[in-house]
């Protein structure tokens, strides 16, 4: 299997962001009101060519997202959290295009959750099967969910994705797990916390697996020593999460992966796992 890792710009957001201070509203607060930026951040995607078919792991961001009026103003963290940097080029599609993958010809897509740096580029992907969490998409819909920070009124208007639930299957240390493919090799887990229906895949290669995270930490070193960022809606969610995780790496090789991680390009090459 070819693996991919696509990056879709940039983006900058507040430095007690990737590791929060404090429990419940005070962590939020303390993140909202921290004047200090992260560098600039990749936001990256990810495809992979299965023999069965292509599958792409969100779509990153759009261009659009730089324009004045695509954030909302009203919504405190559009207007003060986040800074993003993303030409049309480097848009997945166009990406794809120039890994010989047409858009098109992707089989499944999967959201690991449903934040603009992750659905963004949803417009390239009219003609695929969208699988999306059945929690994240209930949690993401409607004026609730654009309350929640959800770019709903952005979605392509016919976007209509796979609700997913995970069946009682263990995978490892995951209680739920769901095969994406006849093979079995290619599967979704439960990564609750970043967001309550995060969910994650699970490649298994031989004699490793590489396991693509969502948003779960902000980096490999994050996640090994357990941090929790600092706008996870349930911070209990979020901890058994990563402890998930550190017991995934501690019992099978694992590349770990997530969409935010300066160093996940240069991992996914070497198929360079977890080392604690």
């Amino acid at each position: 299997m070819k693996i991919h890792a696509i990056q879709t710009g940039t983006v900058a957001i507040k430095s007690r962001q990737p590791e929060g201070v404090g429990h419940g509203p005070r962590r939020l607060a303390k993140t909202f009101f921290d004047r200090e930026w992260t560098e600039p951040l990749p936001i990256y995607a990810f495809a992979i060519e299965h023999p069965e078919g292509l599958i792409v792991v969100d779509t990153g961001e759009t261009a659009r997202a730089t324009e004045p009026g695509y954030f909302p103003r009203w919504h405190p963290y559009f207007r003060f959290g986040v800074r993003e940097w993303v030409e049309p080029e480097q848009e997945i599609g166009p990406q794809l295009q120039r890994l010989g993958i047409p858009a098109r010809d992707v089989r499944k897509l999967v959201l690991t959750h449903m934040h603009t740096d992750h659905a963004g580029g949803l417009d390239h992907f009219p003609d695929t099967e969208i699988l999306v969490s059945r929690t994240e998409l209930e949690l993401a819909s409607g004026r609730r969910g654009r309350l929640r920070g959800y770019l709903n009124d952005r979605w392509p208007s016919w976007f209509d994705p796979t609700p997913v639930e995970l069946q009682p299957t263990a995978l490892g240390p995951f209680a739920s797990s769901l095969p994406l493919t006849e093979a079995g090799d290619v599967s979704l887990v439960p990564l609750a916390g970043h967001t309550p229906g995060q969910i994650g895949v699970i490649v298994r290669e031989e004699g490793h697996a590489i396991l693509l995270a969502g948003d779960s930490s902000y980096s490999e070193e994050l996640m090994l020593r357990g941090a929790i960022d600092g706008v996870a809606p349930d911070e209990k969610a979020a901890r058994l999460t990563i402890e998930r995780i550190q017991q995934q790496c501690r019992a099978t090789p694992t590349v770990y992966l997530v969409a935010h991680d300066p160093g996940a390009a240069a991992r996914l090459a070497e198929r360079k796992p977890v080392s604690d």
